[in-house]
């Protein structure tokens, strides 16, 4: 299976400096992403200000995230690359971002017509959006 290379996932996250392998990313992970990460891969997934903020506070509760001065917990910063990381997997299947955003939000029925985006919300979730996404790529029947 075809990954989405750390610079696609950091690019949705504008991540600086860009992680160059999966092993630089995950430390940055771990260390805490910063708040902007989060909302710049909701900003690539939501078109409208009040999808973006029913969107954080799911990933985040609304408390918690004000909270945060400027760095992420390492379990928020798990959700903010998990998030960036199907937005980018979609982006390059579909080779379109819109498409990708239209993909995300519209229920699949090989999801129980659920749409990827909340499938997506739990690791294992997102393990079964990637797969989808990687058999629509390679033409497999889904």
């Amino acid at each position: 299976m075809l990954l989405v290379s750390p610079e696609k996932i950091a690019a949705v996250m504008a991540l600086a400096p860009v992680p160059h392998s999966f092993a630089e990313l995950d430390e940055m992970v771990s260390r805490g992403l910063p708040k902007g990460a989060l909302k710049a891969s909701i900003d690539h997934i939501c078109v409208s200000a009040e999808e973006r903020r029913q969107l954080l506070y799911r990933i985040i509760p609304e408390a918690t995230y004000k909270r945060r001065r400027e760095t992420l917990s390492a379990e928020e910063s798990e959700r903010a690359e998990r998030l960036a990381r199907i937005f980018a997997t979609a982006a390059y299947v579909w080779n379109s971002e819109e498409e990708a955003r239209a993909f995300l939000t519209t229920p699949h029925a090989l999801l129980q017509g659920r749409s990827p985006l909340d499938v997506s919300l739990t690791e294992l979730g997102a393990r079964r959006v990637e797969e989808l996404l990687w058999r629509l790529f390679y033409g497999i029947a889904a």
